[in-house]
């Protein structure tokens, strides 16, 4: 959103100097010279996400000797300190609506506007043109400003009024505070942005005195105009079948902010749901997104089902590049289709059933899970097949790479350190790089003191501020333990795990890579047999022994050429850039001995159990925290290929008209029952049982209207009295029966020729 004022750290400038900042080579914005003689620039409003160029002029924009880049982030990853909040944010946005009323409070940081009095202005977001044309433009508009040199103490509170004139017509926006030396509006300044919101608080009195006849029309008139837009649904991507697949799948989908497990599962928009994930990507033609939601029990929860369904979203909610234009716009174009819309129709009035209409959930009937290959320990490798074996050359190798993407992902080795500080006969991973296409390249090594560095193109970068980063062909985050995951475009993902000195990588690929990889992780297609290929495509037997393994890793050295690697150190550059890329003179142990007389061993069978691996990795290592991490990242690995494995769905299921049904689970084994409403018969099947083939048991079952029975047989004898034609071949016996006082008339009636049947029902 801009106003961000930042420092330059490594120059020096005089007071004389005029700054000048200009982003993109074209967005210029006043900076200034500090007391201490750094620069100071003002980040502008921008439109998209990811690593601006930036150049200082200090001559008032004559020449530009300075570069940087600036990260612009999702207006949602911007810490606390940096915005204002609105205090009890849903009475800001239900204002208006039945008892919500009195006072709103703003709260924010003092120190982080350097003025004594600031004023609080109101702006709105709007999106102009034709949709899905070159000028659909997207815009940030000054409104009006709610208070003028109020005192900067970091609180304001007021009572609303309905804005004047045409301003009432914005229905979403954010609110700026900004030093009062500055004119009402003034673009690119230091300021404080709240959140954005629905501007419920400001709307006029027509909301204020019927809010859902209000928000009605408006539902309405989106889904009129809804109308008239492309449908998105085709093109976006189904959601995984499970709560366990959906967190697995990190390459493609990702915790949505909105209602997280792992903080809570406060799911304000999806009751009943622990947890929804979005997909990474947004959809190539339309930039839309996806979201899938999970109850308790880990099934997925439609709308078709629940108001607390999933629902996809012609804008994606993290934008999508090039950016720019809608709507791909971050954060801004999803609130404008997807959220102001929800407000309309399922929080400000009760006609939710239209926006589920247009917003209905993805089931996973199309879904297939991505292959999972790991690499942990001194390393083990488990291939894309499910082959595991052991490596343990010294060296930069080729993890995998693909025709398909250019994929690219290389591991270095080193040797691992007894507890004495010798070198052990085995090694371990310190570092993985990655590349896909033309992407940015990112490398995650182990620094001098056993942090985890990240590098971005072979420069370190810091995640002190922000733990997610939209970078050029890829996502890249960070969770508070380093873990590190990145997402390409294509569907793949790499995730990357510091533990016990060694690094552990996971590798995810989408089906499509299916007979398109090569390397340490195998031929993915399935089978084992090929699993072992050398780069000139000649094959070791899936039952190879440990030596002849060591011949194929060796194989798969990169080189100087091709590598991914940074090599910003002379012991890397001595080891690794100017010596072999496979060091032929280690030899590690192949098998290690485990003596019944080592006192490690009794520690070591409470450590690991019957873990193979860890056993390896305690002997080789002498360590007993290394074969703790080893099993660990076993055990990981194993619960995410269980997670991943494919679920076979049927697909959701509708209740018969005039009647309703009984479950909302469609996986495989899973049943639903039927049951009429009142005065109706149901006609096929009771249940439904998702069965093997992905498809549902029986026939569709429907409800129709009961027939009084009496009529039908009262007229039938009188029919057969006045001897009707129709009815010659008919024979019917008419019975009285006393129950209970009353008299009931019972019918048998043996029908002649089918003909004559369809006779009788038309008669009636």
């Amino acid at each position: 959103m801009g106003g961000k004022d930042f420092s330059i750290e490594n120059t020096a400038f005089n007071a004389s100097s005029v700054i000048t900042c200009r982003f993109k080579q074209k967005i210029k914005t006043s900076g200034y010279v500090a007391k201490d003689g750094k620069a100071h620039c003002i980040s502008p409003l921008l439109y998209e996400t990811g690593f601006i160029p930036f150049d200082v002029s200090a001559d008032d924009g004559l020449m530009f000797p300075y570069s940087g880049t600036w990260l612009s982030v999702h207006h949602n990853k911007v810490s606390d300190a940096e915005k204002c909040t609105l205090v009890n944010e849903t009475k800001w946005q239900y204002y208006g609506t039945p008892n919500t009323d009195g006072n709103l409070t703003l709260t924010w940081t003092q120190q982080t506007l350097a003025t004594t009095h600031v004023n609080i202005e109101v702006w709105g977001y709007q999106e102009t043109g034709d949709s899905y044309s070159e000028n659909w433009l997207a815009e940030w508009k000054y409104l009006y400003t709610l208070s003028k040199e109020i005192p900067n103490t970091g609180k304001f509170s007021f009572i609303p009024v309905p804005a004047k004139g045409n301003y009432s017509m914005w229905d979403f926006g954010i609110l700026r505070i900004a030093p009062s030396s500055y004119s009402n509006g003034q673009s690119n300044i230091p300021s404080i942005w709240s959140s954005e919101h629905a501007l419920a608080w400001h709307l006029g009195k027509d909301f204020r005195n019927d809010p859902n006849a209000w928000a009605t029309a408006k539902c309405i008139e989106w889904d009129r105009k809804e109308e008239k837009l492309p449908n998105f649904i085709e093109e976006i991507a189904d959601c995984p079948c499970t709560l366990a697949q959906a967190r697995a799948d990190t390459g493609r989908f990702h915790t949505d902010y909105g209602c997280d497990i792992e903080k809570g599962s406060v799911c304000t928009y999806h009751p009943g749901a622990v947890h929804c994930v979005r997909a990474i990507q947004a959809s190539r033609q339309f930039g839309a997104g996806q979201q899938c939601c999970y109850d308790s029990a880990g099934a997925q929860i439609l709308t078709r089902d629940s108001i607390g369904g999933s629902t996809p979203d012609r804008g994606h909610d993290w934008g999508s590049p090039p950016f720019l234009q809608p709507p791909r716009i971050p954060g801004f174009s999803h609130w404008l289709y997807d959220v102001i819309s929800f407000y309309y129709c399922c929080l400000w009035s009760d006609n939710c059933h239209f926006y589920m209409k247009r917003r209905p959930s993805s089931d996973c009937k199309t879904y297939r899970p991505p292959h999972a290959a790991s690499a942990f320990g001194d390393p083990h490798f488990f291939t894309f097949d499910g082959l595991n074996f052991t490596f343990k050359g010294q060296g930069e190798y080729t993890l995998v790479e693909s025709d398909l993407t250019s994929l690219r992902v290389q591991g270095r080795t080193e040797q691992a350190r007894l507890p004495n500080g010798s070198g052990a006969q085995v090694t371990g991973l310190s570092a993985v790089a990655m590349r896909e296409n033309n992407s940015d390249v990112i490398e995650v090594r182990y620094a001098q003191d056993l942090t985890l560095e990240v590098l971005l193109n072979q420069k370190i970068i810091s995640f002190s501020e922000q733990s997610w980063m939209d970078l050029k062909g890829l996502f890249l985050h960070s969770t508070p333990d380093q873990n590190i995951t990145v997402m390409f475009s294509s569907g793949s993902g790499v995730e990357i795990r510091g533990s016990g000195g060694f690094l552990t990588v996971t590798v995810l690929l989408p089906e499509k890579f299916m007979n398109h990889t090569q390397g340490l992780f195998g031929v993915m297609n399935g089978h084992t047999e090929d699993e072992y290929t050398f780069k000139n495509k000649t094959t070791l037997s899936a039952h190879a022994s440990p030596q002849e393994l060591f011949e194929f890793g060796a194989n798969w050295a990169v080189e100087n050429g091709t590598s991914l690697f940074t090599y910003d150190t002379e012991f890397l550059l001595n080891n690794f850039f100017y010596g072999e890329k496979h060091n032929a003179s280690f030899l590690p142990v192949f098998f290690p001995y485990e003596d019944p007389a080592d006192p490690l061993v009794k520690e070591m069978v409470l450590v690991c159990g019957s873990d193979p691996f860890c056993r390896f990795d305690v002997l080789t290592t002498r360590s007993l925290q290394v074969g703790s991490s080893t099993r660990l990242a076993h055990q990981s690995h194993k619960l995410r290929v269980e997670n991943l494995k494919p679920v076979i769905s049927c697909g959701w299921l509708d209740h018969p008209a005039n009647g309703r049904k009984n479950g909302t689970k469609y996986l495989l084994g899973s049943t639903i029952s039927f049951i009429c409403d009142q005065g109706y018969e149901l006609t096929g099947p009771k249940e439904r049982i998702c069965q093997v083939t992905g498809t549902w048991s029986g026939d569709t079952p429907s409800c129709v209207l009961q027939t009084d029975i009496n009529q039908v047989i009262l007229l039938g004898c009188v029919f057969g009295i006045v001897g009707l034609g129709v009815l010659a071949r008919l024979t019917v016996l008419c019975r009285k029966e006393r129950h209970k006082g009353n008299q009931k008339l019972v019918s048998e009636v043996p029908v002649g020729s089918e003909q004559e049947t369809m006779k009788f029902q038309r008669s009636f």
